[in-house]
């Protein structure tokens, strides 16, 4: 499937700017149409508070809000990229800003977020938005650390493979990226020598069908030991010189909750390039 529509999340976040430049030059590549979103902010204030005060909290949502939408639009100006700008709220008390940018999620390719800062008192988003937002949308997601500099995504992939159905659906949601790439690795990791669902060469099977997408794919097959497998990953990508992480995202419901499983968790916390997920 082609990447032709692309959706990114923006806040008033230290790293929106390089979201935004991430996101114009990724929809540049592919000739893909973006959607810049953000939620619109309407404080809720006690109706006992003075009415100045109220004025002055809706005055500084609105601005907040017309800021983050000029931002993204004089980044357009002087592009070809076809886009459009979205300020959307919340319809209801029980509604979440995440349950806002999963429905906008399903009318687009690929959804591109940010890692959220670990000291960013104003964010409005979970603390493990990346992996939740692929968990409920049923869409790929492009996690950004917030440390990023914005260059060229996708020239190295490291693909993340486990034999299971989401690791099966990130790489085929990837494709878009992995048909571009100059070199692909398919990374198999298994724990004290034992196959765990691979065949006799792990990964082999994953590179050879890509390869007959035309994919330079190559299989590799660490045994993990005396590490973590989010720590191997993502040491992995660094000595490959991976510009991309492919990985699917895993997790469960637990009554009204998604709680994401440990690789993931870990690998979302702990970041260190761009990382596409698919559950």
């Amino acid at each position: 499937m082609a990447l032709k529509d692309i959706l990114v999340y923006l806040d008033q976040s230290k790293a929106n700017s390089q979201r935004l430049d991430t996101a114009a030059d990724t929809a540049q590549a592919f000739q893909a149409h973006l959607t810049g979103l953000t939620i619109a902010q309407t404080p809720h204030i006690p109706e006992f508070m003075p009415a100045d005060f109220i004025r002055q909290q809706q005055k500084a949502a609105e601005e907040r809000n017309a800021n983050i939408r000029k931002s993204f639009e004089e980044r357009m100006r002087g592009t070809d990229i076809l886009w459009d700008w979205r300020a959307v709220s919340m319809t209801s008390p029980a509604e979440t800003p995440l349950d806002v940018l999963a429905l906008h999620s399903h009318y687009a390719d690929m959804t591109i977020v940010g890692q959220p800062r670990p000291d960013d008192v104003d964010a409005v988003m979970p603390r493990d938005l990346p992996g939740k937002l692929a968990m409920v949308s049923g869409r790929p997601v492009l996690a950004l650390p917030y440390a990023w500099r914005p260059r060229p995504i996708g020239k190295r992939v490291l693909v993340a493979w486990n034999a299971s159905r989401e690791a099966t659906r990130a790489v085929h949601d990837a494709m878009p990226f992995l048909a571009r790439a100059e070199e692909v690795r398919v990374l198999a990791l298994t724990r004290g020598g034992g196959l765990e669902g691979h065949g006799e060469q792990p990964g082999s099977d994953m590179a050879a069908h890509l390869s007959r997408h035309g994919i330079n794919a190559v299989a590799e097959h660490n045994v993990v030991e005396d590490i973590e497998v989010p720590d191997a990953l993502l040491s992995a990508a660094a000595d490959y010189g991976a510009d991309l992480l492919v990985m699917g995202a895993y997790g469960r419901p637990r009554l009204s909750e998604i709680v994401l499983g440990g690789a993931s968790r870990g690998i979302l916390s702990s970041m260190t390039l761009p990382v596409l997920l698919s559950h």
